[in-house]
């Protein structure tokens, strides 16, 4: 087994606690985070609480997860690195791409694996949209939508140490729309309006948001967020093509259906991202024990960090302007 730690218990350190205990092949230990309640915390995992000067010099420890709060990310991760440590970090790597690029020396080549867990890639519905594509079964890719609907908005407090929509919310859909596109955007538009919560608006956020990226071929790609959809979490990703569509739609939380002389009633979609994404945040999880394990390398790391950044950045930008943004 390898032994590993993990930094910050919160809402996704959770999340990560749960998997990594869950996995046969890993050893959860230490868990740091300044919370009163951490020894409970840890012993709920079968862990142990612990500072993270020991962690780092703890020559025992292979890995380490990050799921501090957002902006101790790169942080956390430098130090991990540095002392040797294989990085699991939530995404993402960072809020301030500048800064990101100045540390491109170490987390580019880093001495250890650095794996930046972008969740999505490891849906089971959405990598199979992904063997669809690259296996021409709708010929060449021409137009992509993705539909990112969160079911509501989160505590307004939350925004201004998250990154706002675009790093928090649509960086998902940068990833997504760089991991399904044959060549990388050179041009974006976003429009951006505070349509959910005023209280969204007054820290100086967005809540709803239309984004259009194209390649230097013509391609686009079209994402839709919002942060409230009125039906649960709305997830999906329609692939156009030369010889047709490919789609990975909604999840329901059952597939039964009642049918009466009024019409049929199914089940609802999933009610937020946690349960939708289960099973890619278990899997994004085995990624990180097969990376210990030597037998993967991180699917995504500095540089898919870095370019999604920059779109949102650039999708900020953009909005602020009204025009469009060259990359």
């Amino acid at each position: 087994m390898h032994r590993i730690a993990q930094i910050g218990a919160g809402r996704m350190g959770s999340v990560h606690l749960r998997n990594a205990a869950a996995h046969p092949a890993l050893d959860l230990a230490f868990v740091v985070d300044p919370r009163p309640d951490v020894a409970e915390v840890a012993a709920g995992v079968g862990a142990r609480p612990a500072r993270l000067e020991d962690v780092l010099a703890d020559p025992s420890v292979e890995g380490v997860i990050v799921a501090s709060s957002t902006d101790a990310h790169l942080d956390h991760a430098l130090a991990a690195l540095d002392a040797g440590k294989a990085v699991f970090c939530e995404k993402p790597l960072d809020l301030d791409a500048r800064r990101l690029r100045a540390f491109e020396s170490v987390l580019a080549r880093p001495a250890a694996p650095l794996f930046v867990a972008f969740n999505r890639r490891f849906d089971p519905h959405f990598r199979a949209l992904k063997a669809k594509l690259d296996g021409g079964e709708v010929g060449e890719l021409e137009t992509l939508q993705i539909v990112n609907h969160d079911p509501a908005a989160p505590p307004a407090h939350f925004l201004p140490t998250s990154g706002g929509l675009f790093k928090d919310f649509t960086i998902h859909d940068f990833d997504m729309a760089g991991w399904l596109m044959p060549d990388a955007p050179t041009e974006i538009f976003a429009w951006a309006s505070c349509l959910v919560d005023p209280a969204i608006a007054e820290v100086g956020d967005v809540d709803t948001a239309r984004v259009m990226l194209k390649d230097a071929r013509g391609r686009l790609c079209v994402i839709s967020n919002t942060r409230r959809s009125g039906c649960g979490y709305d997830q999906r990703i329609e692939a156009f093509g030369s010889k047709g569509m490919a789609v990975a739609g909604d999840l329901v939380q059952d597939t039964v259906q009642v049918w009466r002389e009024d019409g049929a009633r199914g089940a609802a979609l999933h009610p937020g991202f946690m349960a939708r994404y289960a099973e890619a945040y278990a899997g994004e999880m085995a990624h990180f024990a097969d990376i210990l394990a030597g037998t993967a390398a991180p699917e995504t790391g500095y540089d898919a960090s870095l370019r999604s950044l920059e779109l949102a950045e650039a999708a900020a930008e953009s909005a602020r302007a009204g025009a469009p943004v060259r990359l």
